[in-house]
């Protein structure tokens, strides 16, 4: 990256093995700071097990291998002495599908900060406002707080596990598929949310939907079989391919 654009996560030399299965394959990417990077490709190309190498989520199956390192500003978060939970918290994640725990709006909202520790209720209470500010939902849900988080529309749904995730106060959002259980109208909400949060958070978004990826990013990669095929800002890559794999996708030749 340029110095305009420093880097918030970079992958060095990185392998996935689950098993037998050589899953990625030597992949070396750089995310920048306070912007939204693209993961494309098709179906079983990698992107969401890349993905989930940022934040370790990976480790939670026992038949991962990994080499490599993967840098957040500058330390490895595959080092031994690294606390996963904090990683974690640094590096949060929203899962394709709405997972709202079976809770109150408020209390998913304060679940992580109650995890951590957190008593002070005038303290919780500014931190629940100043998260569903953030996600947008503030006006919507102010007078709804006790009311049950499942009983949502499933953006609102979305849009409150961001919320919860941004009460901890992350650096990076990994979001896998946010939008593939929305309609157009809420992709749209979504969308826009993802690109305010780039003022302050570095996002990186795994998506099948190339004009998806068009639309909010600012970098994309395109994955295949495990390899990092090509990785560029977004209209680069989009209007100007440097690998002919990378055109046969993008134009629909495959995958």
């Amino acid at each position: 990256m340029s110095e305009q654009t420093p880097t918030k996560i970079e992958v060095q030399g990185f392998n996935l093995h689950y098993g037998a299965f050589h899953a990625l394959k030597n992949i070396a990417i750089q995310f920048p700071d306070r912007k939204i990077t693209a993961l494309i490709g098709p179906s079983g190309c990698g992107k969401s097990t890349l993905l989930r190498c940022l934040n370790r989520m990976n480790d939670l199956i026992p038949s991962v291998r990994t080499e490599g390192r993967v840098l957040l500003d500058g330390h490895n978060v595959y080092a031994p002495d690294v606390d996963v939970c904090d990683l974690r918290k640094k590096v949060g994640m929203v899962f394709q599908r709405p997972n709202p725990f079976p809770l109150s709006v408020y209390d998913n909202v304060s679940f992580g900060l109650r995890v951590a520790g957190l008593q002070d209720r005038v303290q919780i209470d500014t931190l629940v406002e100043r998260s569903l500010r953030a996600a947008w939902l503030w006006d919507a849900l102010s007078d709804k707080l006790d009311h049950p988080a499942l009983e949502l529309p499933l953006d609102q749904q979305q849009r409150l596990c961001v919320a919860r995730l941004l009460a901890v106060e992350p650096e990076v959002i990994l979001m896998d598929e946010p939008c593939s259980a929305l309609d157009p109208i809420a992709t749209a909400r979504i969308e826009e949310l993802m690109l305010d949060l780039r003022q302050n958070y570095t996002i990186v978004i795994v998506t099948h939907n190339m004009q998806q990826a068009a639309r909010i990013s600012d970098f994309s990669g395109y994955m295949l079989l495990g390899d990092l095929i090509e990785y560029d800002v977004t209209k680069h890559l989009f209007t100007s391919p440097r690998d002919p794999r990378t055109q046969d996708y993008i134009s629909g030749r495959y995958g």
